[in-house]
């Protein structure tokens, strides 16, 4: 019951910690703690090719259920083909992949099914009352363990896994669809097609309010789909999420003692869009090389640096989403944005922006939409 490293919650930071470290030393003891019966539950996360390196490209390729050449966005005054190659993981597959990986290693052990009672600097507590004792503690629960601040928005999303009639024309995703009513905030279908009977459509909201109205957006979503021409045979199943959307929040930090926290409550996301993919990986693999030896956390502190350095940009543009615009114009912030080069979009959504990538966004006219009585009165909010 003893490990080199224990993460607290089987989502995305947990799995690809866990191959990261194995990747790395085969030897590793690693053991996840998830209260869920699987890794991932119902989840679907996707990214972008240049969001990772060739190198993470190898060890990351079992995970990969879909993949796409490019993708589209479309809005009232902008529409955008997008040649970046585009990638799925499903929670089905990064369960297979990483309990087939840990059933491989000697010192691997995934806990399912098993309630966390307490967790200490190098302890954790199950709720019958067994303790596993670790070099390094990883608090990987996910973003609701986000405390909600005012300073904060939600993404949030219902998605229905159709079973169609074969035939229709979506053959690549659709990232953004936001010609649609502009209620609740910004909204948006987000279009993945996983096979030609089967597709994943999602209603999205950047919303004031972390409320989820199902019975509302699940016929919204079939009736979206009936629009593209598809005929639905089937709900195969719901994926729903609130994601938090904060533009001030605590930076990511190691610290000397005590769990280290991953993920959405370790502020190791993409305050912006939400995605996490790309920073999870790189966090992975800042602990697989933290972990190669005698435990040196450096890495991981490097990467806390980099990350906190981006988090001021984004966090910016969060808040100007969200209080310089009416809720119904806040598409117009990504609607302007999808004007610029795609190497610089690539590096947004990657969060690898350069200091020249922030002064683009923000250089020339500014987005339709933008309210300058929003505008001063957040200002002035700020400074009180």
């Amino acid at each position: 019951m003893s490990f080199d490293v224990i993460f607290v919650g089987g989502g995305l930071s947990a799995a690809l910690g866990t191959l990261a470290l194995l990747e790395r030393r085969p030897d590793a003891r690693v053991a996840i703690v998830e209260r869920a019966p699987q890794l991932g539950t119902e989840h679907t996360w996707c990214f972008h090719a240049a969001d990772v390196s060739a190198r993470s490209s190898l060890w990351l390729a079992p995970l990969i259920a879909h993949r796409w050449p490019g993708y589209t966005v479309s809005f009232p005054r902008r529409e955008r083909r997008l040649g970046s190659s585009y990638a799925c993981v499903t929670g089905e597959r990064l369960h297979q992949v990483v309990s087939q990986h840990m059933a491989r290693a000697p010192g691997a052990q995934l806990l399912l099914n098993s309630g966390v009672q307490a967790i200490g600097a190098e302890s954790v507590t199950l709720t019958d009352g067994s303790v596993l004792s670790g070099k390094l503690i990883v608090d990987a629960r996910g973003p609701a363990r986000c405390a909600p601040t005012r300073e904060c928005g939600f993404q949030k999303f219902l998605g229905l896994e159709l079973e169609v009639e074969p035939g229709h024309r979506v053959s690549e995703p659709i990232l953004m669809d936001a010609k649609l009513p502009q209620t609740d905030g910004m909204r948006f279908m987000y279009v993945l097609p996983f096979a030609a009977d089967r597709l994943l459509i999602e209603d999205t909201y950047f919303s004031d309010t972390p409320t989820l109205k199902e019975e509302i957006y699940e016929p919204d979503i079939l009736a979206y789909a009936s629009s593209l021409g598809i005929t639905v045979r089937s709900i195969v199943r719901r994926e729903r999420g609130v994601l938090p959307m904060p533009w001030r929040s605590e930076l990511p930090s190691v610290p000397e003692h005590g769990p280290l926290r991953a993920g959405y409550a370790g502020s190791y996301f993409h305050p912006v869009t939400g995605y996490s993919f790309p920073i999870a990986v790189r966090f992975a693999e800042a602990l697989a090389e933290a972990c190669h030896g005698a435990l040196d956390l450096a890495p991981l502190r490097a990467l806390a640096r980099h990350h906190a350095e981006q988090l001021g940009f984004l966090f910016n543009l969060t808040r100007s989403m969200f209080t310089w615009f009416e809720p119904e114009q806040r598409f117009c912030v990504l609607e302007h944005f999808y004007r610029l080069p795609e190497p610089l979009i690539e590096r947004f959504y990657a969060a690898t922006l350069t200091p020249l990538d922030r002064a683009r966004i923000f250089l020339g006219a500014p987005p339709r939409g933008l309210s300058m009585r929003r505008m001063f009165l957040n200002r002035v909010e700020a400074l009180s």
